[in-house]
């Protein structure tokens, strides 16, 4: 007699915590691999993604908006420095300080970070319709500003 595999019980199918771990394990699988097959990694385009909205910004302000550990953050504009897409400059008042810039090479980088993530995004989202998105987005986003900074960053 061969062990078949058993159905998952029916309490842990609709638990919402383990529904929602799952989608987003699935989530991080798509767009870390989507990144990787590009060169990069999910901190390049938090940190170009702000560095576009918000402007030039230290290291620790740049830190804060991406969500990017400040432990990680040298590491990470190292790499986006060696590609051209960020600029480091000392900082006019505290020249301990670097003031971080994107630059044009930076934003087209980001143009095509953003196409490939809007891609993995439609991956992600396929069975659902266009109303279904929107609504489990606009759910999604009611359950993110209740627990705030308790929700770590994840694209």
């Amino acid at each position: 007699m061969t062990d078949s595999p058993r159905p998952t019980p029916d309490r842990l199918r609709t638990l919402p915590s383990r529904l929602l771990a799952q989608a987003a394990q699935q989530g991080d699988r798509l767009v870390t691999g989507g990144l990787a097959a590009v060169g990069a990694r999910r901190w390049h385009y938090a940190v170009l993604a702000a560095l576009q909205e918000y402007g030039p910004a230290s290291q620790a302000e740049l830190s804060r908006r991406a969500g990017v550990y400040r432990s990680d953050m040298v590491a990470v504009l190292n790499e986006l420095a060696d590609g051209g897409h960020v600029r480091r400059t000392p900082d006019r008042d505290d020249k301990r300080r670097n003031v971080i810039t994107i630059t044009e090479q930076g934003r087209r980088r980001l143009d095509q970070l953003d196409g490939l993530i809007d891609g993995i995004q439609g991956e992600l989202l396929a069975p659902l319709s266009p109303a279904e998105r929107g609504e489990l987005v606009r759910l999604l986003t009611v359950l993110a500003a209740h627990y705030g900074d308790a929700m770590p960053d994840r694209m």
